[in-house]
């Protein structure tokens, strides 16, 4: 007969409760590893969901050609996340992306120059309008703002003078009345539309190595950590022996660089120079950057951030494209998910900073 010890019961009532504050540490936890996973989560519910109304959205070649159409704002947002990390702002990245696409297809099918001739170029011009862009502000004073909105004007009305406002391509007919008679390389194209053993662009690998290169520096190197200081305490990081000069051109002159390369893969995916071009490229790097801010809850620019906010927002559009969505209301998509965002950065994150 099994019988109980009487003093097992004692001991067993003694037993400890969870206390309140464990499971308030839980619940506090567990919200925090909400927030930081946020987009990953709303993500990955969006790929399930997605295949589920249309099988087609999980094939390997759809997955491709989302990532190919987020590259170049992913490009354009990493330049954005720089100016940022220096307490900046680079309104001109559209601008520099659609001038870029303009005078890489000049310099071929004008000046008949190569590819290996043409990407060099159209990337130190992209770095010299930064160069500017950091003078106006660094040394002249001006707010970056102010500066790269005019910036992005020049460059709006700067990119029509050479061909009369007409768009570029074999045949252009130039403003003395002339024929151009060059041709878009073909090694050139294949930046906008090679793919690596045939399921890999290369623009998806270009968005690769300009994520991975400016995480190391942002995130992993004595740069960086002067970056984010310049942003959240110019004074002290002066103070500190830090050229705040030095960190602030660096940033727009990257930021300028980028927006150079995104318009060279889109110059090289569309074989021609389109006047309207970057028309919603400035929003979309924007947007994307912001995002970034609610990955891993950082609530601070971060390049892998601004990547995955891109790719959440190219992986929403083509789903709701593939279920025939009307297509004005992609804006408003995107204005949804901006707000959705900034909100769990800033609104639901302060409960427990």
């Amino acid at each position: 007969m099994t019988t109980i010890d009487d003093d097992t019961l004692p001991q067993a009532s003694a037993r400890p409760k969870a206390s309140p504050q464990a499971d308030s540490g839980r619940l506090a936890a567990l919200g925090a590893f909400l927030r930081a996973g946020a987009v990953f989560i709303l993500l990955a519910l969006l790929v399930v969901g997605f295949t589920v109304a249309e099988p087609a959205f999980i094939n390997i070649a759809n997955l491709m050609s989302i990532l190919q159409a987020v590259s170049v704002v992913a490009i354009l947002g990493a330049g954005v996340t720089v100016t940022l990390a220096v307490g900046g702002f680079d309104l001109s990245i559209g601008a520099v992306a659609a001038s870029s696409v303009m005078a890489a297809s000049y310099a071929m099918i004008v000046w008949h120059l190569d590819a290996y001739a043409t990407v060099p170029l159209v990337l130190a011009f992209g770095a010299l309008v930064g160069l500017v862009n950091a003078f106006l502000i660094v040394r002249l004073k001006v707010p970056d703002l102010l500066a790269t909105l005019a910036m992005m004007f020049l460059l709006s009305g700067l990119q029509l003078i050479p061909t009369a406002g007409r768009s570029i391509s074999a045949g252009l007919t130039l403003p003395d009345g002339s024929k151009a008679t060059g041709a878009f390389d073909p090694a050139f194209l294949l930046i906008g539309r090679y793919s690596i053993l045939g399921t890999l662009p290369v623009a998806v690998v270009l968005m690769a190595v300009v994520a991975i290169a400016l995480f190391i520096l942002t995130e992993r190197t004595r740069i960086g950590r002067l970056l984010f200081a310049t942003g959240g305490n110019e004074v002290a990081t002066r103070l500190a022996g830090a050229s705040t000069v030095r960190l602030k051109t660096l940033a727009y002159v990257l930021s300028g660089t980028l927006a150079s390369l995104g318009g060279v893969v889109i110059a090289a995916r569309v074989g021609r120079g389109d006047i309207s071009s970057g028309g919603s490229l400035l929003m979309d790097s924007v947007a994307a950057a912001l995002i970034g801010f609610a990955v891993f809850n950082l609530r601070r620019p971060n390049v892998l951030g601004t990547i995955a906010g891109a790719v959440f927002v190219g992986v929403l559009l083509n789903g709701l494209t593939m279920l025939n969505a009307p297509y004005y209301t992609q804006d408003f998509v995107k204005g949804a998910v901006l707000v959705g965002a900034l909100a769990l950065t800033y609104g639901l994150g302060r409960s427990n900073p």
